[in-house]
């Protein structure tokens, strides 16, 4: 257990983690309790509208988490995170108070949805590349695991919680309540121990500072793989809240609490993958090739699941699937980028993976809403199978490897480079590691 939790021996992440955890459940509280009012207040059950508010939520990151990468290599992440984060707990307390008020419609949902969707996009590069400084290099993919493991500890009690508060008080009270939680990073951020956080070089204003960044992951074929792999998934696999939400009203016919345990269930498997992600040390691309394969399995199977309780119950796989990909794929970039980059190369990784959510939202809720709800998640399976097959295909020919199996002995899989020049490249990202750790 010391392992799994290392990293709460320091100081500035125990504060970070316990309060990050407030505002995980306030945040998914707020999407379920959005959806919620979308699908069944505001439109008759329509799949095509929750997508268009998903996508809305999703759009800033294609156009403004490049730019918030630059800030967050050069500026003071702790200050920046405290602005971002009040004006998502604002944006929380004006939605709450139009919908008691009685007078929201479906375009005030969007323009909230795009509101939150522009802060978030600056925030989240921030937020991602402020834990390098909480803890030591050779903590981070720790570091990184629980703060998946505290998202999906919301994501438990988050989503049951809003379905049983929109039961009681409405769905208005339950955005209240979110922008109260934002409260408890805003005090983290302030009883820091500012002199011992491990600050990353600031980076001086420049030009082609972004198309640096660009060239830098443009030869690292590593990061291009995860990326491609991990955007595809996120457009089409991504969607628990959309389909969720489909197959909770249309195909069991259930309602606001039912809905919310679905969530909370996934998030069972998410939690479980979150754990496991904070023991390892070193992810590599193949976890997030083969978890993005996985992910596709174990979606189909839920697809087909015959009633609520076992899509329920399937759907914890699906989450520690999930789960797995999104920490892999996280920890194999933050540790294999030169820190002085590392907030611009992640910008551009949140770019692809929240960018690509208005492009297949819209699209998966069109059709849940035409071919029928288990349709909207079959086809990010068949998407997440496709593309990881591809993925490994490519690796296999061009990074020269050879692949062993072996059921009965650790490790399971051997990979073996047959040639020096395709090892080297693969090894630029362990250099930089080392000299994050020399730093």
């Amino acid at each position: 257990m010391n392992q799994t939790f290392a990293s709460l021996r320091y100081f500035n992440y125990r504060v970070w983690f316990g309060a990050a955890l407030v505002a995980n459940i306030g945040t998914w509280m707020q999407r379920v309790a959005q959806d919620w009012l979308v699908l069944t207040v505001l439109t008759d059950n329509s799949g095509v509208a929750v997508g268009i508010v998903t996508a809305l939520q999703f759009l800033p990151a294609l156009f403004l988490s490049a730019w918030a990468g630059l800030l967050a290599d050069r500026v003071n992440k702790r200050k920046l995170l405290i602005i971002t984060q009040s004006s998502l707990g604002l944006l929380a307390f004006g939605l709450g108070a139009l919908v008691l008020s009685g007078n929201a419609e479906l375009w005030h949902v969007y323009v909230f949805a795009f509101g939150l969707g522009c802060v978030a996009a600056i925030d989240n590069p921030v937020r991602q590349t402020f834990v390098a400084e909480m803890v030591p290099v050779d903590k981070l993919s720790n570091a990184v695991g629980l703060n998946s493991a505290s998202f999906n500890a919301a994501r438990l009690i988050g989503p049951g919680l809003a379905g049983l508060l929109i039961a009681a008080i409405g769905t208005g009270w339950v955005f209240l309540l979110n922008g109260v939680s934002f409260g408890a990073t805003i005090l983290a951020m302030f009883a820091m121990r500012t002199n011992e956080l491990r600050h990353t070089p600031r980076v001086k204003r420049g030009k082609g500072q972004l198309r640096e960044a660009v060239a830098y992951v443009r030869h690292r074929t590593d990061i291009l793989v995860v990326m491609i792999v991990a955007g595809v998934v996120s457009a089409l696999g991504l969607n628990f809240q959309l389909t969720s939400a489909l197959m909770a009203t249309t195909e069991f016919a259930k309602g606001a609490g039912e809905y919310g345990i679905l969530g909370s269930i996934l998030a069972v498997g998410s939690l479980t993958g979150a754990l496991l992600a904070a023991r390892r040390e070193r992810p590599r691309v193949r976890l997030v090739v083969g978890s993005a394969f996985a992910f596709g399995v174990t979606s189909g199977l839920m697809a087909l699941m015959p009633s609520y309780e076992l899509y329920a119950v399937s759907s914890i796989l699906v989450g520690l699937c999930s789960l797995t990909l999104l920490t892999a794929a996280n920890t194999t970039i933050q540790l294999g980028t030169d820190p002085a980059i590392r907030g611009r190369v992640m910008s551009l990784y949140i770019m692809v993976l929240l960018g690509a959510t208005p492009i297949g939202s819209p699209l998966v809720g069109w059709i849940g809403q035409v071919w029928g709800a288990r349709w909207s998640i079959g086809v990010g399976a068949i998407a997440s199978i496709l593309v990881s097959a591809g993925a490994a295909i490519w690796v296999k020919k061009h990074w020269k490897l050879q692949v062993r199996y072996r059921v009965l002995e650790r490790p399971h899989v051997q990979v073996r480079y047959l040639d020096r020049p395709a090892a080297k490249e693969r090894l630029r990202g362990e250099a930089a590691r080392d000299t994050a750790a020399a730093a």
